[in-house]
């Protein structure tokens, strides 16, 4: 039997970056939005070198990242993960979390929020900034497979 809806192809390379509240040091890139037929939303996320998100919880939404260049550790409730490029992490509804970033480099990963229950919305909402060359030639990575990976 067919999908209800014809695939969805989202072209990364415009991405523009916001932070939640101003002076936030973690960058989030809408790459994707909730819309009619999808309740997720999926971003570029980008932590400045130690940069972190203050503890942060949603009662209905799973929240992953998928490391892509960095490292870095994650809290979720009581347990303590170091996370880096590479690896994928799950975060459980309800669960009270933040990641942080070592404090050499900057952490970046894809986000997916699902459901999206007003996050997106929440992200776009706050300043928008800047994404530097660095962070703009992960988005043209992911743009662009045959772009070299460092």
């Amino acid at each position: 039997m067919p999908a209800d809806h014809a695939p969805q192809l989202v072209d990364v390379a415009d991405a523009r970056a916001h932070v939640i509240t101003p002076g936030d040091r973690v960058k989030l890139a809408l790459l994707r939005g909730p819309d009619e037929i999808h309740d997720c939303s999926v971003f570029l996320e980008v932590w400045q070198p130690g940069a972190s998100q203050p503890p942060n919880s949603h009662p209905r939404s799973v929240e992953t990242f998928l490391f892509l260049k960095g490292r870095g550790v994650a809290y979720c409730d009581d347990v303590r993960t170091e996370v880096q490029a590479g690896q994928l992490l799950v975060l459980p509804a309800r669960s009270c979390h933040r990641i942080e970033s070592a404090g050499d480099a900057k952490l970046f990963a894809i986000t997916t929020m699902t459901p999206d229950d007003g996050f997106a919305a929440l992200v776009e909402n706050g300043p928008e900034v800047d994404l530097d060359d660095e962070e703009r030639a992960v988005v043209a990575q992911a743009a662009d497979p045959a772009a070299g990976r460092t």
